[in-house]
């Protein structure tokens, strides 16, 4: 089963110094990786391609320069299950939730996997209709107080998402 890693909101340099190692460890052993949106500079950009060995799907943040050329919204398909991902940039929680659900909209017909960042939260839920993921912040980047991620592994249009802080497994609750 590929397994696929999410990751957002790492914030380097303006929040963070760098990926935490045990982030990286993630990633590179990942098939895909997902970020979310907040790399925050063309650094943090290439070391998160670098670590994903190309095999990346990201989305712009609203702290991402332009000069990175990223997508709003993204998708990908793997095993049978579409992911959309997009930041959520948002100034209020139903703007957030407004932004996620015309993406889902738009790129899913009624089933899939939303991926969003933006609020720094780890979170395993329903959203517009499907399966909301947010895998909080890589670097623990403030509002954040730990550093966070999810691996998600698909097979046969089955989803198995599991969550970390700090690099300890976590029970986010779907």
């Amino acid at each position: 089963m590929p397994r696929i890693a999410l990751v957002s909101d790492t914030h380097v340099p303006s929040r963070a110094d760098a990926v935490p190692a045990w982030v990286a460890d993630r990633v590179r052993a990942a098939d895909h990786t997902v970020h979310a949106g907040d790399l925050d500079s063309p650094d943090a950009y290439e070391t998160v391609v670098d670590l994903a060995d190309g095999d990346l799907t990201a989305v712009a943040g609203n702290m991402d320069p332009a000069s990175l050329d990223l997508p709003e919204v993204a998708t990908l398909d793997v095993e049978g299950v579409r992911f959309v991902v997009t930041h959520g940039i948002a100034r209020s929680s139903e703007e957030y939730v407004a932004t996620i659900t015309e993406a889902v909209e738009t790129r899913l017909d009624g089933e899939g996997v939303a991926v969003a960042g933006h609020t720094h939260a780890l979170v395993d839920d329903e959203m517009a209709g499907v399966r909301f993921l947010n895998p909080g912040s890589a670097t623990g980047a403030d509002p954040a107080e730990r550093a966070t991620m999810l691996t998600v592994e698909v097979g046969d249009g089955e989803v198995d998402v599991t969550a970390y802080e700090d690099d300890e497994e976590v029970d986010v609750g779907e």
